[in-house]
């Protein structure tokens, strides 16, 4: 391994977390040419930088974003901050000349992030958005299995994201109930990640139409007071995709007793595929191809050699962790900036799962079916 590439992370909290464990961990496990170097840490309150500087592991603390921007010794910026934030840090370094891997969603809207997309091409800097769930072995199997016409053409496609950390009308405020600074609740959280599992697994979304609730409007705030919420709590969907198949979409913070249970289910006119987060070394498969008296589905362990990924950790049958999708996802992109191989998830995938959001939140504005807009 030869030279270092030095990353910004501008964040301090529990994604900045879960960076700083995979880039510490990308070189050991992957063949890299240059040694990822956690140079900067950013963030606002000093007590809190400080803290995580030096608990995972950074050189150095700041607590302005445009300094770190334009160290000259930062070649990658990683944007782990509320999506208000997102466009413009993410053209401020790429006009710097970064590369940027940034979280989803991508934007608040996909305005914001069509001109996210068009700077970093024409900055000609590499780009990427943390749809870290794509990097699973299970998950890439279950796309390999697709890509090779295991299943034929896809007709079904259904997904649940749930989580139950507001179900409790107690539970404070917190910036991702703002709508000013998240944009969207459950929907941009929860939905942006099976929305790009569809768009990657499935193919393009043609038309949605879409239901949102607030169920607890207003939540204590921490101060004695109360602060209004101005998100979804809950936001479900059907969608058209272009290829003729149906899905329906879920994402709630309100399913009780779900801890983060992120789930789909594909049917096709030859087989059928099911995932869950909560058992993410598993992917369930059904070939209708197989003799009746053995048909079933069956439960891949996607821990051997020769499933995507897990050639690089431990023995078959040791099993891989949530936080591994994280390692997986930040060791391609870097390889990428090192090789100019191509990369995905990027920027113009952050927009197609957008274009998607945007299209449901008009769908719930108007009470109709309204049509996915194109990326071009």
């Amino acid at each position: 391994m030869q030279g270092t590439t030095a990353i910004a992370l501008v964040g301090s909290g529990f994604m900045a977390k879960v960076h700083s464990h995979a880039y510490r961990n990308a070189a050991r496990f992957f063949e890299l040419e240059r040694t990822p170097v956690l140079e900067l840490i950013v963030g606002r309150d000093a007590a809190a930088r400080e803290a995580a500087r030096s608990r995972l592991g950074w050189n150095r603390g700041a607590g302005d974003w445009r300094a770190a921007i334009a160290d000259p010794a930062v070649q990658l910026v990683d944007l782990a901050v509320p999506t208000d934030l997102h466009a413009e840090l993410a053209i401020a370094a790429a006009r710097a000349g970064k590369h940027v891997l940034c979280e989803k969603p991508l934007a608040m809207t996909a305005a914001a992030a069509r001109e996210m997309l068009a700077v970093a091409e024409s900055a000609g800097i590499r780009h990427a958005v943390a749809f870290n769930y794509r990097f699973l072995p299970a998950v890439a199997l279950a796309r390999k299995l697709i890509a090779e016409g295991r299943l034929g053409r896809i007709r079904h496609w259904r997904a649940r994201y749930l989580q139950d950390w507001l179900h409790d009308a107690q539970a404070p405020a917190s910036w991702r109930l703002d709508a000013a600074r998240a944009g969207y609740g459950a929907h941009g959280d929860l939905n942006s990640h099976i929305v790009d599992l569809a768009l990657w697994l499935v193919g393009p979304i043609a038309e949605v139409v879409g239901d949102s609730r607030t169920f607890v409007d207003r939540r204590p705030d921490g101060r004695g007071g109360e602060a209004a919420v101005s998100v979804d709590d809950a936001t479900t969907f059907l969608a058209r995709f272009q290829g003729g198949a149906m899905g329906t979409f879920e994402a709630s913070r309100f399913a009780t007793g779900a801890k983060n249970r992120n789930v789909f289910e594909i049917e096709g006119e030859r087989g059928a595929l099911r995932f869950n987060l909560e058992r993410l070394n598993e992917l369930e498969l059904f070939l209708a191809d197989e003799p009746a008296e053995i048909q079933g589905f069956r439960t891949v362990l996607a821990t051997e050699p020769e499933h995507p990924f897990a050639g690089a950790w431990w023995p078959p049958g040791h099993v891989l962790g949530w936080e591994h999708s994280h390692t997986h996802l930040i060791a391609g992109f870097l390889r990428a900036i090192e090789t100019g191989a191509p990369f995905a998830p990027d920027f113009s995938d952050g927009l197609r799962c957008q274009l998607v959001l945007d299209a449901v939140a008009q769908s719930v504005a108007s009470g109709r079916w309204e049509a996915v807009a194109g990326i071009a």
